[in-house]
């Protein structure tokens, strides 16, 4: 499921104040790493002993898209391919405080009427770069 063949990406939408720009990312990334522990949960220990673990054992590049564009991403990202990624962070769910508010809400939800704010994506390296290959980096 991570092998050579894979890569992540996390896109969001430019726009979001410095705060929920640094939210959604860390927030997207929390989500991929819990799907795919593979993906960073190794252990290191340096010369003098000390353990710790990886953040990431893959690049991980922070892609940018408008809103708009990111709804459409998110319909063209799912259904994933069997064992790829996809995790969004609709909007709405930043006015949610505890999770299983958002959890009982999803179901009364379409995606694909909702702004989206944020996705992240792990999964074969074709797929990705054929859903973010015209996308920039956030700088």
């Amino acid at each position: 499921m991570t092998g050579e063949d894979w890569r992540v990406a996390v896109i969001v939408e430019p726009a979001l104040p410095a705060g929920e720009l640094a939210n959604t990312i860390a927030v997207l990334s929390i989500g991929l790493g819990a799907a795919a522990p593979a993906l960073a949960g190794a252990q290191l220990t340096d010369q003098t002993g000390r353990i710790f673990h990886v953040s990431a054992n893959k690049p991980v590049p922070v892609l940018q898209a408008a809103a708009a564009d990111l709804r459409s991403l998110l319909l063209k990202a799912l259904p994933a391919p069997d064992g790829a990624l996809v995790v969004p962070f609709p909007r709405f769910a930043r006015a949610l405080h505890v999770y299983a508010d958002y959890e009982a809400s999803i179901p009364e939800r379409d995606l694909s009427l909702e702004t989206i704010d944020g996705i992240g994506l792990a999964g074969p390296t074709k797929w990705i770069r054929s859903l973010t290959g015209s996308l920039k980096l956030l700088r």
